[in-house]
């Protein structure tokens, strides 16, 4: 798949804020600072589109790029910040299960793991919440350029025990600051828009 097009089309706190559900969408999950905005950012061959922040915890609204006119990525808040105060944290957990339960176009949602450290308690319950829904099986290790050739395999293979993931579900190494790992992204998402 080759990004031609990519804009920001809405950012939303509410349902009533979404675009119309007439496209289909691909949602990206994970925790703060994991990388999501770069990745994106590598995706659409764009440098700006998702906003880069130095400061976790910044995404509090769910965005959604209308890409090549064809299909929505769709960028969601976040998670696991901990200077973030309990209710932004509950409000989080609403607004996902209104996103999840509400859109008719969503096929999947990739959860992005930081490649140096086994997943948190929150990545663990985030992907058991995807597979709740139906939505789990494609996870991004994100930073693969931090570990080395070697310690990759080891760091995937801790990402799957940890997230306890099935043998059909993928892991895929990418590194926004490289350039790596988003071809294989761009097809299995090609992949799951054509199913």
């Amino acid at each position: 798949m080759i990004v031609k097009k990519a804009e920001l089309e809405a950012i939303a706190a509410r349902k009533n804020q979404y675009p119309e559900d007439s496209l289909k969408e691909i949602a990206f999950a994970g925790r703060s600072n994991v990388g999501k905005s770069s990745l994106l950012n590598l995706l659409t061959n764009r440098k700006n589109l998702a906003r880069v922040s130095g400061s976790p915890g910044k995404t509090r609204t769910i965005n959604f790029y209308r890409i090549n006119d064809s299909f929505r990525i769709v960028d969601l808040p976040g998670y696991g910040y901990a200077k973030v105060s309990k209710s932004v944290t509950e409000s989080w957990g609403s607004m996902m299960e209104t996103y999840f339960q509400s859109r008719q176009g969503l096929v999947k949602v990739i959860q992005l793991v930081d490649i140096r450290h086994a997943p948190s308690r929150q990545d663990v319950e985030m992907y058991q919440y995807l597979r709740h829904y139906g939505l789990d099986g494609l996870v991004v290790a994100t930073k693969a350029d931090k570990v080395s050739r070697n310690e990759m395999q080891k760091c995937i293979r801790q990402i799957r025990g940890t997230l306890n993931l099935s043998q059909e579900d993928r892991v895929i190494p990418v590194s926004s600051l490289k350039r790596t790992g988003q071809e294989d992204l761009l097809s299995e998402m090609e992949a799951l828009l054509e199913g």
